[in-house]
C-alpha cells in the first residue's frame, strides 16, 4: 500500500518507519511546521507537575526549562515517550485526549499541592485548563510554540494524490491544512480514490467537505490505534 503522511518532522519519519516495517511504501510531505518560541528560562517555581498535550509541547519546554525532576502528565503514549527522551524521571500517561488527561490528573496530583504547568501551543483553546479548574486545580498555561500550515499543497503531495492508497492525518489542524491545500489545488475529485485514516473523529470532521473513498477514525487517539486501521484498508 502507498501511504502519504503529512505531519511535521521528526514525528513523520518515526511513524513512516513503522509503516515501512509492515511493508508499505511511504511518502512524507509535511503540511505543518512547528516553531518554538524563544524566551527566558522557565524556573517552574511553585509548580507541582507539568501537563503535556503533545510531543512538541515537551520539546518546547525542554528548550526553556532545565528541571526534569517534576512529574510530567502526558496526554498519550507518543507525548510520554518524548518526555522520557527529554529526561523527565516520572512520566504518567493518560492514553487518550485532553478529556482523558483531565480525568486522570486526580489520580496523580492534589489541587492543594501546587500549580500545574501546561506546556501549550499558541493555538491551544484552553480546554484542559478549564476542565482542571472545574476540579479545583490551578493551571498556568504558557504558549511555548506554534504550528504554521503551508499556504499551498506542495508539489510532491499534489502528485501523490494520483497514486496513493491512503493518507494518515494526526490532528484536526493537519486535516484542515490538507483539505485547504487540496481545494486550492483543484484536486478534490482525486480524494475519491484515497482512504483517509484519522487519529480522531474531530480530525475526520475537519476534512469536510472533501469526499474520500472512505474515512476511518482510530478507536483511540494514538499511533497504535492508527496502525490497527490498516487491517481494514483495501489496496487500490
Amino acid at each position: 500500500m502507498r501511504i502519504l503522511i503529512t505531519r511535521p518532522e521528526p514525528d513523520a519519519a518515526r511513524f513512516a518507519e513503522r509503516l515501512r516495517q509492515r511493508g508499505h511504501e511511504v511518502l512524507c510531505v509535511s503540511l505543518l511546521s512547528v516553531r518554538f518560541f524563544d524566551g527566558p528560562v522557565l524556573t517552574l517555581d511553585r509548580v507541582q507537575a507539568v501537563l503535556a498535550t503533545s510531543a512538541n509541547g515537551v520539546r518546547a519546554l525542554a528548550r526553556r526549562a532545565q528541571r526534569r525532576d517534576l512529574p510530567l502528565f502526558a496526554v498519550g503514549p507518543q507525548t510520554a515517550q518524548a518526555a522520557r527522551l527529554a529526561g523527565f524521571s516520572r512520566v504518567e500517561c493518560a492514553d487518550g485526549d485532553a478529556n482523558a488527561l483531565a480525568e486522570a490528573v486526580p489520580r496523580w496530583a492534589k489541587p492543594e499541592d501546587g500549580l500545574l504547568f501546561h506546556a501549550a501551543s499558541a493555538e491551544s483553546e484552553g480546554r484542559l485548563a478549564g476542565l482542571l479548574s472545574a476540579k479545583g486545580y490551578t493551571v498556568a498555561a504558557e504558549a511555548l510554540y506554534h504550528v504554521v500550515a503551508v499556504e499551498a499543497l506542495p508539489a510532491a503531495a499534489r502528485d501523490a494524490l494520483a497514486t496513493i492508497d491512503a493518507t494518515f492525518l494526526f490532528s484536526p489542524r493537519s486535516a484542515a491544512a490538507f483539505r485547504d491545500g487540496v481545494v486550492r489545488a483543484g484536486l478534490a475529485k482525486a480524494c475519491g480514490r484515497v482512504s483517509a485514516v484519522c487519529i480522531s473523529r474531530a480530525t475526520a470532521q475537519a476534512l469536510h467537505p472533501l469526499v474520500f473513498r472512505e474515512v476511518l477514525a482510530a478507536a483511540r487517539p494514538n499511533q497504535d490505534a492508527l496502525l490497527d486501521c490498516l487491517a481494514i484498508l483495501p489496496a487500490r
